[in-house]
């Protein structure tokens, strides 16, 4: 499957229309985000079943803003539309394997419980420190 290039007119679309989505936020002037496009390339022909986005962070500086990112090449991964990974710098084809098929491994309802219990937490956190102040 060729690479879908994401704009903000068709970001959300495409990630809650997508169950499992690679992002890669890049730059025509980024030496180490040309390196990577091939291997990235070939990744996208090896799981046709996933979505291959590109994110030009210069076309789309305001997508690029909203996940910060600061670094490219920064690859992220949504899958069920929660960013399960994020991180910049060129990966060899290895690394990117590697990384798919952790991904692919994730039981989505376990982290989507890990981040409900977090959420909680912190509601409670800041409940009860409210609480506290008022004694």
């Amino acid at each position: 499957m060729a690479t879908v290039e994401l704009t903000k007119d068709n970001f959300d679309q495409t990630v809650s229309e997508s169950p499992f989505v690679l992002i890669d936020f890049w730059a025509g002037w980024c030496r180490p985000c040309l390196q990577f496009a091939p291997v990235y390339e070939k990744a996208s022909e090896a799981h046709p079943d996933l979505v291959f986005a590109k994110v030009d962070t210069e076309a789309q500086q305001e997508l690029a803003a909203a996940f910060q990112i600061t670094s490219i090449p920064t690859l992220m991964i949504v899958r069920d539309q929660v960013a399960i990974f994020a991180q910049p710098g060129a990966l060899p084809e290895a690394a990117l394997t590697d990384i798919i098929g952790q991904a692919r491994a994730l039981d989505m309802d376990e982290v989507r419980a890990k981040i409900a219990a977090s959420q909680q937490g912190g509601q409670e956190g800041a409940a009860g420190s409210a609480g506290t102040t008022e004694a």
